[in-house]
Order: structure tokens, then C-alpha cells, then sequence
């Protein structure tokens, strides 16, 4: 039975789990609108999105949203390049938030990046989105510089794939963009999770046929921010079936620039189209290239309402005719059909999805890395 399985059960509660999410934020917004408004003044405000793995791609999924809706320059960079190069990413010069994600907050580059980050920078301020109160990162948060917001205990999977987590966590940082329209994102995320429940209804199936086709490798494609979600879905294929289906991710536009190279006949194309019209145009032209040019043994398209006339072998279609998803929410609702699919291909090459690392190579925490003292340099001229 394949509900014994913990990826399938996070994979599955992410709806009902969103909403729960939205109320934790709802209820903390005065205290939270507190901490992170002396961030929000464009002048020489900088937000810095930093995670490891997974917790990273939020951030290259959130960054170019928050920036919009805001006005503030927003990065994502992950923890691992913080720990080795903290001078290259902060600015001590900058009015900073770091925005640190992390399910476990166990991780040893999370915990080094926040204390190299306020050793360079000590004004640096940390604001913390994690899902494990015992969690170091959760325990270290009781500082005036320092704010956690906590997600269910639901949300710290216990499989080794992320997946509750991930989508819940890129959620907080979507709403704390707009916390001044918590009514109208109210409907969103209502929204978003009714479209997903209607995905998981239906395609379901599908993706467990998809998932028994021969492909060895798998390119996922993505703009803007769908291009932080391919990569989040790059990883999700390749750590469920322990690397035996090598995976890619790129944008539309940057994977005509060589990468296309990869596609061969036992290549699985995976596209996350846009909802924005003008950049679906893009988009199309890129898949009538690939039909024109390789040979890839399936394709398939996600989307939130229909895309006529696209030469793809399935299309995943979301959406309801009289409702519209913001782009930035349709992040964690086409999220979960790659998680969908990854956790049938572990199951059609014989893993246990909820452990898939043959050799012990992969841990649900990182292991094996030596956090070494950072030593002050001279300035460099």
C-alpha cells in the first residue's frame, strides 16, 4: 500500500496543510509586520533568501516575487556560499534581513551561515521560516535581531525528500511580500489548494503510467519564478530514484544556449508553463523547437488553464475557467506534481521513497561537514 509511504502522505496533505500555514501567518501579522518593516524602505534595504538544497531553490523561487511587490533588492543565495564567502554576498554597508529557510534548522552550513553573516555584518538582522521547534536555528532565535516563524510539525517531513515543507515554507515568504492584502491572498491560497486537490484527483494515474516509461534522463524547464521551481523538481526526480535518472533544469529561453544538447530518446521533457501570456509565447516557440530539433521519448506540460495548440504528449491542466492563480502562488501548486511523479518513479525502479539512498549517501540532515573558523584578512586593495 502505497499510503504506508511518509513522501506520499506529504506529498498529498500539502492543500489542507496551506491553509493551516496561512492561519499561523494571519495570526502573527502585527508582530511580524513589526520585525520585518525597517526592511521594506527600497533606500538601502537589501532581503537575502539563503537555505541549503531545497531550502535554497525557495529561495530562487520567492526572491524575484518579493522584489516586485515590495520594491526592495532581493537575493537568493544559498548558506553553502555564505559559509565559504561570506564578504562576496553581505553587504555590512546594507540595511539586511537575512531570510533563512530550513525543515530540520539542524543544518551545519544554515547554523554557520547566520553566525559568519552577523560576525561580517553585525547589524545583519535574521528572520528564520523553519518547521522544526527544536530545531538549533528555532532555539537560536530569541534575540532582538532575530525572528522565527514556526510551521506545523506536519510540515518537517520525515521522509528524506522535501516536500511539505518546501512548499509551506516558499508560502510564508509569498505572503510576508503582501501582508497588507491578507484578504485577497486568503483566496489565493483557498484557491491554490482547491486547484491542486483537483490535480491530484485527476492526474494522479497519469503520472504513476508516466512514471513506469523508460527514461533515463529529464529536463525540467521553467521562467522567472518556475525556473526556482524546475530546479527545486530536478532534484526531487534525482534524489527519489537515487540518481539513476539524471536530471537538468534551465529557463526556456537560456536552455536553447547549449544545454539543449542533452535531450536524447530516452530523455523526459518536463515544462512549467507561465500564466503570464507574454511570456507563454516564449515558451511555446521553445517547445516547437525541441519537436522540431530532438527526439525526447515524452513530454509533458503543466499548467493552470488551457494552452491550446501545444505539441506536448500530456498537459497537466490546474485551473478552473472562472478563477485566476497569481504567479507567484502557482509555485507551490505545480510543485506537486513533480513530487507526484518522483515518488512513482522511485517506486517503478524499486526504492522505498521514504529512504531512497542505496549506499547511505544522502541524509534527511547533512552529514559529514566540518564547519572550520574563518580567520580576518586583510582588506584587499
Amino acid at each position: 500500500m502505497i499510503t504506508k509511504y511518509h513522501t506520499y502522505q506529504e506529498i498529498l496533505q500539502q492543500p489542507e496543510l496551506w491553509i493551516r500555514v496561512f492561519d499561523i501567518v494571519k495570526s502573527r501579522k502585527g508582530e511580524i509586520e513589526k520585525f520585518i518593516s525597517p526592511f521594506l524602505s527600497p533606500s538601502n534595504s537589501e532581503i537575502i533568501f539563503t537555505g541549503a538544497g531545497s531550502s535554497f531553490f525557495i529561495g530562487e523561487m520567492v526572491a524575484g516575487v518579493f522584489q516586485k511587490k515590495t520594491g526592495v533588492s532581493c537575493r537568493a543565495i544559498s548558506s553553502t556560499e555564505i559559509v565559504t564567502h561570506p564578504a562576496y554576498h553581505i553587504n555590512k554597508e546594507k540595511n539586511t534581513l537575512m531570510v533563512s529557510f530550513a525543515r530540520s534548522g539542524n543544518s551545519p552550513e544554515s547554523i554557520a551561515a547566520v553566525k559568519l553573516a552577523s560576525d561580517f555584518a553585525p547589524n545583519i538582522h535574521h528572520l528564520f521560516i523553519s518547521c522544526n521547534i527544536d530545531g538549533a536555528l528555532a532555539k537560536n532565535s530569541q534575540t532582538d535581531k532575530s525572528f522565527l516563524i514556526l510551521l506545523p510539525e506536519e510540515a518537517n517531513d520525515k521522509s528524506l525528500a522535501m516536500t511539505s515543507s518546501v512548499t509551506s515554507m516558499a508560502m510564508v515568504a509569498l505572503l510576508l511580500a503582501s501582508l497588507n492584502k491578507l484578504p485577497i491572498l486568503n483566496d489565493q491560497i483557498r484557491y491554490a489548494a482547491d486547484m491542486t486537490i483537483n490535480m491530484l484527483n485527476n492526474y494522479e494515474e497519469v503520472l504513476n503510467e508516466i512514471a513506469k516509461i523508460d527514461f533515463k534522463r529529464a529536463v525540467f524547464l521553467g521562467s522567472g519564478p518556475l525556473q526556482g521551481v524546475a530546479r527545486e523538481a530536478h532534484l526531487k526526480l534525482q534524489e527519489l530514484t537515487d540518481g539513476k535518472v539524471i536530471s537538468k533544469f534551465d529557463s526556456f529561453l537560456g536552455f536553447r544556449h547549449g544545454p539543449k544538447a542533452v535531450v536524447d530518446d530516452k530523455t523526459l521533457m518536463v515544462y512549467f508553463f507561465s500564466n503570464d501570456e507574454y511570456v507563454r509565447k516564449y515558451e511555446k516557440d521553445l517547445v516547437n523547437s525541441i519537436r522540431e530539433s530532438s527526439f525526447p521519448i515524452y513530454t509533458l506540460g503543466i499548467f493552470d488553464k488551457d494552452f491550446p495548440h501545444l505539441d506536448i504528449d500530456k498537459g497537466i491542466q490546474f485551473g478552473f475557467t472562472n478563477s485566476e492563480i497569481d504567479e507567484s502562488f502557482w509555485i507551490m501548486s505545480s510543485l506537486v506534481v513533480i513530487q507526484l511523479l518522483a515518488f512513482y518513479k522511485s517506486l517503478a525502479l524499486g526504492f522505498n521513497p521514504d529512504s531512497p539512498s542505496a549506499n547511505g549517501s544522502i541524509h534527511r540532515v547533512v552529514q559529514g561537514v566540518t564547519i572550520y573558523k574563518k580567520e580576518p584578512k586583510m582588506e584587499e586593495v
